[in-house]
């Protein structure tokens, strides 16, 4: 019962649309300007840097703080996998859109501090780098998540967290999709040019 009573926790946590709050906050519905997407970088693109790391900020930590609970009281990672899989659900199908959200890129990465402290810096510092070479947010999140599930499985050893890391890469990428579409056919929109 408790793995169902904290995925359910987890999953409320994560569903809550900080990028929809911050924006009305500033008088703006994200949902109708820039891509449409409630996450971090649509935020910035519609309001600001300072809203845009605000959101960034508080998505994560609705990853980091479920997970790392259930770690520091000692629950088993069998438990621990499941419940970092239900936050990232919660901001990608969140229960208050209409089970729709965010592309789940900054949950995922406070799931990843919570799990593995060194993995997320290396992972961190691999989206950054992309980011900074190709001036994409999706190709760097899209290579991001596709590559945390190894380095974790390298890093960690634990087979539980490594399930968790790719199964979140796989919902990671699948709402990438649009922006796959557009990275092949040259169309996507890039956040800072050379």
């Amino acid at each position: 019962m408790e793995i169902i009573l904290y995925s359910i926790l987890a999953y409320l946590i994560g569903s809550i649309p900080f990028g929809l709050i911050v924006g009305k906050i500033f008088g703006k519905d994200v949902r109708k300007e820039g891509s449409g997407n409630i996450g971090a970088t649509n935020v910035t693109r519609v309001i600001g840097k300072k809203a845009g790391l605000l959101v960034l900020f508080l998505d994560a930590v609705k990853g980091f703080l479920p997970v790392y609970y259930l770690i520091s009281k000692g629950y088993p990672s069998k438990i621990v996998s499941v419940v970092s899989i239900f936050a990232v659900v919660g901001h990608t199908f969140s229960i208050f859109l209409k089970f729709k959200g965010g592309k789940g890129v900054a949950t995922a990465l406070g799931v990843l501090l919570a799990l593995n402290t060194k993995v997320s810096i290396i992972i961190l510092m691999l989206w950054i780098g992309i980011f900074l070479t190709t001036g994409y947010v999706s190709l760097a999140s899209i290579i991001s998540a596709s590559i945390s599930w190894v380095v974790l499985h390298i890093l960690s050893g634990d087979i539980y967290y490594t399930y968790a890391a790719f199964f979140i890469a796989l919902i990671i990428i699948f709402k990438h999709k649009s922006n796959i579409e557009r990275l092949l056919e040259g169309k996507e929109h890039r956040f800072i040019h050379k």
